[in-house]
């Protein structure tokens, strides 16, 4: 828990709800160098009884007003057959949100490469930046983004993701300067240079971002436990790239959890929606997102010690509490690991409350 959001609850819950990571003197003040360019990761969730067309109409709402609160790039990320989830067809989405927003930077965080052919996803992207150009992101994974029955429906190359960098440099030369004598080209695609970033919750995302001089996004929001490590293998290994979208020096992103609202009772109160959805991860019952509960400890109190440790080391990088407090939490997050932008998640049960904690976020930060 940031500086100043201990309470009662003891230290089994400031364990359970932030982040860890060292905690500055007290007044000290936040360094420009501090101020990492801000982010929103959408997951497009689906409410328990909801539908898949609500969730969406919630994610262009979010994003008209994440544009006008001055943050920078909004993503969404590929999943597929979770009824929580309706972001399985990523690049339909994202061209639906830029088409309803006018300068914000609308990408994938990603798109599960191994799942596509890399010619497929060069015409789709390239097609999204034609049409909004110089406002498209293309963040790419290799994990398979859903369980083994799908896929298998998916088609899934598993050559492909054991040859994660090959495929990836394959799609940047289809993104590349035009080539009339090449025998296969994408169209549109070719010239647009669409930014590419590598992601990653281990070291081999880092290792392809560092060879290939591409920047760098850890899913810390959810698979914390490598960050530090990924991000020092990232730097260390990094080779700088003279290519179109390559980089001259590491460029780095993380997730993180955040749930802001006016006070730090409401906070903890509303992010027991994120804790119940991590919880049927763990247990394999997923489904729509679920309306808060009264506290934290009640719904801890429902599960297992096993169960318990399972969620708190997913959501370890979570910030929850008032503005004050998240702000200094966030100003830690980015002096302890370097990152050059976060970008947050806020998995609130009700749009409004959404809408809230990521007002009262960028107020803070921004």
């Amino acid at each position: 828990m940031p500086a100043g959001g201990q309470h009662t609850a003891g230290r089994e819950r400031a364990r359970f709800v932030g982040i860890a990571r060292p905690t500055p003197p007290v007044g000290t003040l936040v360094s420009p160098a501090a101020r990492a360019q801000l982010n929103i990761l959408d997951l497009v969730p689906v409410l328990d009884g909801g539908t898949a067309g609500e969730a969406i109409a919630s994610t262009v709402e979010i994003a008209r007003h994440a544009e006008k609160w001055g943050y920078q790039r909004y993503w969404m990320a590929e999943h597929h057959n979770m009824s929580g989830v309706a972001s399985s067809s990523t690049a339909v989405l994202i061209g639906h949100v830029a088409d309803q927003t006018e300068s914000i930077r609308v990408g994938a965080g990603g798109i599960m490469l191994p799942n596509h052919a890399p010619y497929v996803v060069a015409e789709q992207f390239g097609t999204l930046a034609t049409m909004h150009p110089g406002r498209i992101d293309l963040g790419l994974g290799r994990a398979p983004g859903t369980d083994p029955f799908t896929t298998r429906a998916l088609r899934r190359n598993e050559a492909a993701a054991m040859n994660f960098a090959g495929e990836v440099q394959e799609l940047l030369g289809y993104l590349g300067d035009p080539d009339p004598d090449a025998k296969v080209r994408a169209i549109p695609g070719e010239g647009t240079h669409v930014p590419i970033w590598i992601l990653g919750s281990s070291h081999g995302g880092a290792q392809v971002a560092a060879a290939l001089g591409l920047p760098y996004s850890f899913a810390s929001h959810f698979a914390p436990a490598a960050l530090m490590s990924a991000l020092e293998v990232y730097r260390s290994r990094f080779v700088p790239s003279t290519e179109p979208g390559g980089l001259d020096a590491p460029r780095t992103m993380a997730g993180m959890n955040v749930m802001v609202a006016d006070t730090q009772a409401e906070a903890e109160r509303l992010y027991t929606s994120v804790l119940s959805r991590f919880h049927s991860i763990v247990t394999g019952r997923r489904g729509g997102v679920t309306q808060p509960v009264g506290d934290i400890d009640s719904l801890l109190a429902q599960w297992s010690p096993a169960e318990r440790q399972a969620v708190s080391d997913m959501t370890r990088v979570s910030l929850v509490g008032t503005p004050d407090t998240v702000r200094e939490g966030l100003a830690g997050f980015v002096e302890a690991t370097g990152v050059d932008e976060v970008i947050v998640t806020c998995g609130a049960y009700d749009t409004a409350d959404r809408l809230r904690s990521y007002e009262l976020l960028a107020d803070a930060w921004l």
